[in-house]
């Protein structure tokens, strides 16, 4: 059962040119703890950061960025701008391109996302296990954890750590959907300062809730579980106990 009613919670932190900028705070926990509001959030690229957002962007106390984009994509865009006390960490899960694979419209998108999902969890789990092994250590905290979108290594990181905290598929896949109103804005925000650019395909823009499960219990039918799968990618028992310890309430 669902813990909590994402649609009477406001996640979203409104920044001028960010759009999947949220807390990912107040999930229940099945033992009926809550995920901490104010010590994780998620967000798309935050290279975009100006002089317009740089108050809002402080005054989080944000001591940790967890940049997993690709370093081209690093080198193309540049990087959150520094500040006082916030450390800068760059974390890239080894993946294929998404152009090396496209998608076909008359297939599953979610079907799609979950296999895209799957292979970045094979050949990019040394990288997802050190952005999650960042989040369990409270010193991090607070955490924004960002890619290009906010909603596809992002979200992976994000379900793995929600998991973790016994936060149920049905919140996690939530949390995941919420992705698609951001990504909605940005395109707007897209077209309108860019307007001879192409609409993004539609795995670019889309966040489908029933992803996200699918995606767990793969990780589930193939490590025991998602604990299981964390294991493997290098964190210790020890790490998934703090990051239960200082996330949940």
């Amino acid at each position: 059962m669902s813990g909590v009613d994402t649609s009477q919670v406001n996640r979203r932190i409104p920044f001028s040119a960010m759009f999947n900028f949220r807390d990912v705070g107040g999930y229940r926990s099945h033992d009926g703890r809550t995920v901490r509001w104010g010590r994780l959030y998620r967000s798309d690229s935050l290279h975009r950061v100006d002089e317009t957002d740089r108050a809002a962007f402080t005054a989080l106390g944000v001591r940790t960025v967890i940049d997993l984009r690709r370093p081209t994509e690093v080198t193309r865009h540049g990087r959150v701008p520094a500040y006082d006390g916030l450390t800068y960490r760059h974390i890239h899960p080894e993946h294929r391109s998404w152009g090396e694979q496209m998608y076909d419209p008359e297939t599953s998108l979610a079907g799609f996302l979950v296999d895209r999902y799957v292979a970045l969890a094979t050949t990019g789990a040394a990288g997802l296990g050190e952005a999650v092994g960042l989040i369990a250590d409270a010193e991090n905290a607070p955490v924004v954890v960002h890619c290009v979108a906010g909603k596809d290594r992002t979200g992976i990181v994000c379900a793995l750590t929600l998991s973790v905290l016994g936060v149920s598929d049905a919140d996690i896949a939530a949390d995941y959907a919420l992705s698609t109103e951001a990504s909605a804005r940005f395109s707007a925000w897209l077209a309108a300062s860019n307007p001879d650019a192409e609409d993004p395909p539609a795995p670019f823009l889309s966040s489908p809730a029933e992803t996200m499960p699918l995606f767990l219990d793969e990780l589930r039918g193939r490590h025991g579980s998602v604990e299981g799968y964390l294991r493997h990618a290098g964190l210790t028992d020890a790490q998934l106990d703090a990051l239960r310890t200082h996330l949940l309430e």
